[in-house]
């Protein structure tokens, strides 16, 4: 009788533990998503804009949900996306079959990477030359390659910065080749893919998934391994991409989208919202069909943890859901209309996307996801706050140098030669944790409001200042500038951390050097 009892008690404990933690996640997502819907009325308020009182409704409606499914999205990720990659890679791993753990991996990459949403958007964008179903197969190969090498990295033990050193010279090798077949106009597609190929779904998974295997093999360099995989998992898309430019016939062209407010009310909700249903069912049912696989033939993991996860995977379906059905009715609109709106003033144009791209990577799910885990492997060594910091600067400083680009139409890649070569030797100067920590960063960065509100911010700019013909070249690429300031503004916080070091060290010496004779104790 006694543990009749107490197994009831048991359940309520739990239950009001995890609205406790519910409550604290809608907090953190209230906390994020206030400075845009903030920075979105003050700006409607002022003469700069007119958007209309139905298209303000919209976004302020769409901003709750947009609130609550960040909150369920984060609470799933936490009881199920995480446990599961972490169980995988350390399951795996204990088995000692290699090749098993190779083929899976691959496996894997090409499944989440076909079932990741931020991937459709974008296949839709240019389905006009390009088939959505070519390009999702070609961009989910691309990461299954290089997740299998990330993991080849970390069973190796290889070193991060050597590895990007050289993939990144091929992929600008293979940029070259572009230029010189007429293949240009492909080259910002080429380098969004790798940005939104890293999404809400892959990147929790991914990243627990290095750290499963990280913390198996051990070693004193368990921290830096753990990181890195969705860097290289990052490049895979863009070669992939640049490889099927090279054998595609004929001129990519672009249609504008309909981002008007209507575009998604009435009847269309309805349909919007099975769409979205449909796409994070697929997502997550590949992923959940994968681990059950490995559930029964590997892992043998207990009742109790398998039915956290399934009570997980609940939470994050309902949370991508709404999350999406929100920034597609209500951010993504306004976003195209404020680019519009604001375009023909070119200073406040400027400001407002440093502004609007410092706040809206706040909003990003994955975002919160691998700053957790940063502060955790870390030892609270890099905190969540500097962690956003360096995001939050990093990401606008690229809106704003893209909206620059708009302006003055010159080519993506007199940011991106520089940038990764800023960025690849400061990899030889700063501890390889933050090496690792920051190239994982640009790929998170680059999440679904990056091309679902500041994408159509840039096209809303690009259309209204240059026409739609010039949209694919210069639009396009304001992914790829997200992902990449990130991994300049967070090795600049490891390079700080190693100067401020050596400063202490110096003094510290100055203070052994310079002491009385009398203040040194003699042992002999």
């Amino acid at each position: 009788m006694k543990n009749k009892s107490i197994a009831p008690e048991m359940k309520i404990a739990w239950v009001k533990e995890s609205q406790k933690v519910l409550g604290k996640k809608l907090l953190e997502s209230l906390i994020a998503v206030l400075p845009v819907v903030v920075i979105v009325l003050i700006m409607y308020f002022t003469p700069l804009v007119s958007l209309t009182s139905k298209e303000l409704v919209t976004f302020i409606v769409s901003a709750v949900f947009l609130i609550i499914g960040i909150g369920l999205f984060n609470l799933g990720a936490d009881m199920a996306m995480t446990p599961m990659g972490e169980h995988v890679g350390s399951g795996l791993t204990k088995s000692g079959n290699l090749k098993l753990l190779l083929i899976v991996s691959f496996v894997m990459g090409v499944l989440i990477t076909i079932a990741e949403p931020d991937l459709s958007v974008l296949a839709e964008q240019v389905s006009a030359v390009l088939k959505g179903t070519v390009l999702i197969v070609t961009v989910g190969v691309g990461v299954g390659i290089f997740l299998l090498l990330s993991i080849v990295k970390i069973v190796t033990k290889k070193s991060l910065s050597s590895l990007l050193l050289f993939f990144y010279m091929v992929l600008f090798a293979f940029a070259a080749i572009m230029m010189e077949n007429g293949k240009g106009v492909f080259m910002p597609l080429a380098f969004d893919s790798g940005g939104v190929t890293t999404g809400p779904i892959t990147v929790p998974f991914i990243m627990a998934l290095g750290v499963g295997i990280a913390s198996t093999i051990g070693g004193k360099d368990a921290g830096e391994n753990s990181f890195g995989l969705i860097a290289l998992c990052s490049i895979g898309p863009m070669l992939a991409v640049m490889v099927l430019s090279l054998t595609t016939k004929g001129d990519l062209t672009y249609a504008l989208a309909d981002y008007s407010v209507e575009a998604n009310l009435g009847a269309n909700f309805w349909s919007l919202l099975l769409k979205q249903m449909l796409e994070v069912g697929k997502a997550l049912g590949l992923i959940v069909l994968f681990f059950a696989v490995l559930q029964f033939a590997v892992l043998k993991l207990p009742k109790q943890k398998i039915l956290q996860i399934t009570i997980g995977i609940i939470y994050t379906f309902v949370g991508l859901v709404v999350f999406l059905t929100a920034v597609s009715v209500g951010f993504m609109p306004i976003g195209f209309r404020l680019g519009q709106e604001i375009a023909e003033n070119k200073p406040m144009l400027i400001i407002f996307a440093f502004i609007i791209g410092m706040v809206v990577v706040l909003a990003e799910p994955a975002v919160h996801v691998l700053n957790k885990q940063v502060e955790q492997v870390t030892l609270g060594m890099v905190t969540r706050r500097s962690m956003m910091i360096a995001l939050s600067v990093g990401v606008g400083i690229s809106i704003g140098l893209s909206i620059i680009r708009i302006i003055y139409k010159f080519s993506i890649l007199y940011y991106l030669i520089p940038g990764y070569c800023l960025s690849l030797g400061l990899s030889f100067f700063v501890p390889k944790l933050y090496t690792a920590i920051a190239f994982d960063s640009g790929g998170v960065a680059s999440g679904p409001l990056a091309s679902s509100f500041i994408l159509p911010f840039a096209i809303g700019v690009c259309a209204t200042l240059n026409g739609v013909d010039s949209i694919l070249n210069y639009a396009f690429g304001v992914v790829a500038m997200v992902a990449m300031t990130p991994l300049i503004t967070i090795q600049v916080l490891g390079f700080r951390s190693v100067i401020a070091s050596r400063i202490r060290e110096k003094e510290a010496m100055k203070r052994i050097v310079g002491a009385d004779d009398e203040q040194i104790i003699d042992f002999m």
